[in-house]
């Protein structure tokens, strides 16, 4: 399940760097999807730290980051609106022993059906997202309570230090690299703040006071502590949570495994999707019992790591034991950090995950393939990044079945007695195809015998059966038999399940050794 990683003096110092830089990023993002779910933002920070950990240790992909995430955090409003924050532990619970069984029994492994069009729409679509994201810290709450943009020299100074440390991330590592540039302009532009008064902007306990308008509000806290979820143990209470935990489960491993490709993409190796799983499970059956609201994997701050570094397990480890350190003893450190620093680290995020290739691909991939990733970018910001992925999914598939439906056809050769004849098939028959196969034949002006030869076709579905029990009926309407040959061995047994369904004389090719079969 677990190995033991192996460790160089260089990769450790990446690491840690790395892990601080993407802790730090952390904080904002975990009290921010605390509140979309309507929770206390100790149990996103909570979360953050226990997904982070569980899925760094024991994960399928190394230097892959998890904690909380927008995309879980709006599947829970309306449950713990309804019910309250025990019903969502209970539901995160059991949401990750769903997602456990489903890397148990490898289910990780259809990740591999989603195609390159979506993948390339997911990632344009999380880029938009994330930039969208950001966007909010360019506004205030007025004193009606209602959030406004910045206006004069509030918002220069804001977007003064969110250049400057975009600046320092772009250019840094041209001089050195002994830093993670990301990091150093936190610090840079922290420092710069904290000792030039001038240079007044909201911090990262700023944000918490006006998201939870608590005026000492602070992300110190405590360990989190074991208990079982505080809800009835009844059907009822299943009821309830079930549907919630399907699709925590579902939308945490769709995000999980798309970012670890993604990922495997940048790094050129090859994560493990059901060990990833299995991990992701586990992290949020732990949330469920320690109080925290569950998570997945985060693509922004997995750029993050990548970028400045981060390859091994450490990184998120670090990451997430940095986080604990913060909320345990350093919370005053990260409360500073101008809201400035975090923002502009996300835009050059952004500008990294955002397939700028996609729009000199437009002209030279298929107009179905161009669709696709529109398609999924545009849903993705509008809806979520799950359904972005489903909808990607089936239109491709749509798509696919649609063109392979047309692509069936005949062959056909009149005996020398002109007292049979032969239908050469080419082209797969299944439920797209099916029409277009019936209207292959001339049933009213074909001889008493007809030999339909699969040589070059492949009978994929039921509905390729019942096509061909059609056709046979249509011949027995007409005093006439069908005949078919060179059907390969699943085929074959595919007819003989259909047992009445399909009537049908079937002639081996000698090269079968198996004498004549007929049916009925």
């Amino acid at each position: 399940m677990f190995e033991f990683p192996q460790f160089s003096k260089s990769s450790v110092k990446n690491d840690v760097l790395s892990g601080l830089t993407v802790a730090l990023a952390l904080v904002p993002e975990a009290v921010a999807f605390a509140f979309v779910a309507g929770v206390e933002p100790m149990i996103g920070l909570y979360a953050a730290f226990m997904v982070g950990l569980v899925t760094a240790v024991f994960g399928g992909r190394p230097g892959m980051i998890s904690g909380a995430t927008g995309a879980m955090a709006v599947v829970m409003v309306s449950l713990v609106s309804e019910h309250g924050v025990q019903y969502l532990f209970a539901a995160v619970l059991l949401a990750g022993l769903i997602q456990v069984l489903c890397g148990v029994f490898h289910l990780g492994k259809f990740i591999r059906m989603v195609p390159h069009s979506v993948m390339i729409g997911f990632v344009n679509g999380l880029a938009i997202v994330i930039f969208l994201a950001q966007l909010g810290q360019f506004k205030v709450k007025n004193a009606a309570g209602e959030f406004e943009w910045l206006q004069g020299s509030a918002l220069y100074i804001m977007l003064g230090l969110v250049l400057l440390t975009m600046a320092i991330i772009h250019f840094l590592p041209k001089l050195t690299t002994a830093v993670p540039s990301t990091l150093a302009a936190i610090v840079v532009v922290t420092l710069l703040v904290y000792f030039v008064p001038a240079l007044d902007t909201r911090t990262v306990v700023d944000f918490l006071r006006t998201m939870s308008g608590d005026e000492n509000a602070t992300i110190a806290g405590s360990l989190p502590t074991f208990a079982i979820p505080a809800v009835p143990f009844s059907l009822e209470t299943l009821q309830v949570i079930l549907p919630y935990s399907l699709i925590l489960a579902a939308v945490g491993l769709i995000e999980s495994l798309l970012t670890l490709t993604v990922v495997d993409e940048m790094t050129g190796t090859r994560g493990r999707a059901n060990k990833e799983c299995i991990a992701q499970g586990a992290s949020n059956m732990v949330n469920g019992v320690f109080g925290g609201m569950g998570g997945c994997a985060m693509i922004g701050q997995s750029m993050i790591n990548i970028n400045s570094g981060g390859r091994g397990r450490l990184s998120g480890i670090t990451a997430a034991l940095a986080l604990l350190a913060f909320i345990l003893f350093a919370s005053g450190l990260i409360e500073i950090v101008p809201l400035a620093a975090l923002v502009g680290v996300m835009f050059i995020v952004v500008l990294g995950t955002f397939e700028w290739a996609s729009f000199k691909m437009m002209r030279k991939v298929p107009k179905k393939d161009a669709f696709v990733i529109v398609l999924v970018s545009v849903v993705t910001v509008l809806t979520d990044l799950a359904v972005a992925v489903f909808v990607g999914v089936i239109v491709s598939a749509l798509v696919f079945a649609w063109e392979h439906a047309r692509h069936i056809h005949a062959v056909t050769e009149l005996s020398e007695d002109e007292k049979e004849k032969f239908y050469a098939i080419s082209g797969p028959l299944f439920f797209g195809s099916v029409s277009n196969f019936l209207e292959l034949f001339d049933v009213k002006n074909d001889p008493r015998h007809v030999v339909v030869d699969f040589a070059s076709s492949r009978v994929a579905d039921h509905s390729a059966i019942e096509a061909i029990s059609v056709l046979t009926d249509r011949y027995v309407k007409e005093g006439k038999k069908v005949h078919v040959r060179h059907l390969s061995p699943d085929c074959r047994k595919l007819l003989h399940k259909a047992g009445v369904l399909v009537e049908v004389n079937i002639i081996e090719d000698p090269s079968y050794k198996v004498a004549s079969d007929t049916l009925g």
